[in-house]
């Protein structure tokens, strides 16, 4: 669950998803004039809005997760169930993450 008062930046135009997470966070540093290591999620879409690419910062660096989108969000008429089911994909992510994290710090300590 994305926690409140988090902000999500959402760029409407499509990108290739092929950029890494320097260059998308640049595209929020210049054309939204916001620090994009501030912690919000920066949500990209793919030229046929199937494949999302969504990146924030966690603290120790950037974190770029590339989604597959099965239904197209303009053939979505129920927001309620597509902010669940997006909430539920982040969550999944950030649970992922928190593994990292730890798997990280485990191999560290050794």
């Amino acid at each position: 669950m994305i926690s409140s008062g988090v902000e999500i930046f959402v760029e409407l135009a499509p990108i290739d998803l092929r950029w890494g997470s320097d260059r998308l966070s640049g595209i929020v540093e210049q054309e939204l004039r916001r620090v994009a290591r501030s912690g919000a999620l920066l949500v990209f879409f793919g030229k046929r809005r199937g494949t999302v690419n969504v990146v924030f910062f966690d603290g120790s660096g950037m974190c770029l997760f590339y989604l597959l989108v099965a239904e197209r969000a303009a053939a979505d008429r129920d927001r309620e169930a597509a902010t669940a089911r997006l909430d539920a994909r982040i969550a999944m992510l950030e649970k992922e993450r928190d593994h990292l994290r730890s798997s990280h710090a485990q191999l560290s300590v050794r």
